[in-house]
């Protein structure tokens, strides 16, 4: 066998042929073709998170054993070196392509975790995206209309009066840390990259989930936005048959009527339960009422819905995606330390005299890396009556019709 210049030749054959040309083209050894396969969605910023967590955040090691564990992984091996020298990422030439890099792979982590989360459905298929705005970026909002007058001759003109309101999403972050042992980082195999992969983006989804649905949810200055539902009036759900089904809906669609709220770029999110329930309930001639929807969504009433186990039970949203801001930076920053001490709970408190959190655990002393991964975000209503919300829903729940 040979290897030229990275290039696979299989063994050289006999020469044949009548004449030179044909022994010369004979004897010509042939490339053998290797494609590459595009790693799955996440693959690449697990495997980052894996050599820098084996490397207990020294970056220096963690571009060595990503050389080692990974020789393929161009933009993995990159990003890594990116922290080792100093430059600037403008340079054509040295940094800024490592930077690049680390964007690309970091968004494609991103690009696995958004078609799992509510917001990440927004702008994918059939259902239309939020209002995209930049951070820190404040934009008038009209609260209220104008109204116009009959004049008659030579009579005053009244004046038309605007309510205005501003609105600016500044930067907020959802962070999360996910603790592996050593064993599994240096172990590691494809099953364990996708249980760091899984680790990371399950806790971000349930925190962004949660928060854009939860009715109890109030922001909190200059740390994370209201839920989409926080402060609205909710609607009770008329009944379980099919009837009340249009009644629930018909009062869904008034509230935003009478506030002159477009119905266009209206979609609907649900639990999986309310989805899966409408989809078995059947009209008196045994047919399917709502076929077009389904345990994972679909359309409802000929409006998009999206599906989320993190809805409230029995909550319905009809949300307006052009009535809603969102600032989100596509891009997810990843740390490892196998030095610190992590309070090992989802609810840390720091102590009033040391300032330290309670019942710390050492990542050195249990053989444990942390890995921290954070994503900046937020959003915002336009207005109060962008979302109009049903509760107490329990459409098909062993009533007539279902």
């Amino acid at each position: 066998m040979t290897f030229h210049n990275n290039v696979f030749f299989k063994n050289y054959v006999e020469a044949k042929g009548s004449n030179f040309a044909e022994a010369y083209a004979s004897k010509t050894p042939k490339a053998g073709v290797s494609i590459r396969q595009k790693p799955e969605p996440g693959l690449e910023f697990a495997r980052f998170a894996i050599a820098l967590a084996a490397a207990g955040g020294n970056i220096v090691h963690a571009h060595e054993i990503a050389k080692h564990r990974y020789p393929n992984e161009r933009r993995v091996i990159t990003s890594l070196k990116a922290a080792m020298g100093a430059g600037t990422t403008t340079n054509p030439t040295w940094s800024a392509p490592l930077v690049d890099s680390y964007q690309r792979f970091a968004g494609d982590f991103v690009e696995f975790l958004r078609p799992q989360t509510i917001i990440g459905q927004f702008g994918a298929g059939s259902i239309p995206s939020l209002r995209r705005i930049p951070f820190n970026v404040s934009i008038p909002a009209q609260t209220s209309g104008g109204e116009g007058y009959w004049v008659g001759e030579g009579k005053p003109k009244p004046l038309t009066k605007f309510d205005f309101s501003e609105i600016t999403l500044g930067f907020a972050k959802v962070a999360n840390i996910a603790v592996l042992t050593n064993e599994l980082i240096r172990f590691s195999n494809p099953d364990a990259e996708l249980i760091v992969r899984d680790q990371l983006a399950a806790a971000l989804i349930a925190r962004l989930d949660t928060d854009f649905v939860n009715p109890a949810k109030a922001a909190v200055a200059n740390v994370s936005p209201a839920s989409i539902i926080n402060g609205v009036t909710p609607i009770a759900s008329s009944g379980a048959d099919i009837e009340a089904v249009d009644t629930d809906i018909k009062a869904l669609v008034a509230t935003y009527l009478a506030a002159n709220v477009s119905i266009t770029g209206a979609v609907f999110i649900m639990r999986a339960t309310t989805a899966f329930s409408l989809s078995l309930m059947k009209n008196v001639l045994g047919q399917k009422a709502f076929p077009e929807i389904s345990l994972t969504g679909g359309s409802f009433y000929g409006l998009p819905a999206i599906v989320s186990d993190y809805v409230p039970e029995g909550t319905v949203i009809l949300a307006n995606t052009r009535e809603i801001y969102l600032a989100d930076d596509g891009q997810v920053m990843v740390d490892a330390s196998g030095e610190a001490s992590l309070e090992m709970s989802d609810a840390p408190t720091n102590d009033a005299t040391t300032g330290q959190g309670a019942s710390l655990v050492s990542m050195f002393q249990t053989n444990s890396v942390a890995i921290r991964a954070e994503r900046y975000i937020n959003w915002a209503k336009r207005r109060t009556n962008a979302v109009a919300v049903l509760t107490g829903a329990a459409w098909g729940d062993g009533a007539l019709g279902s």
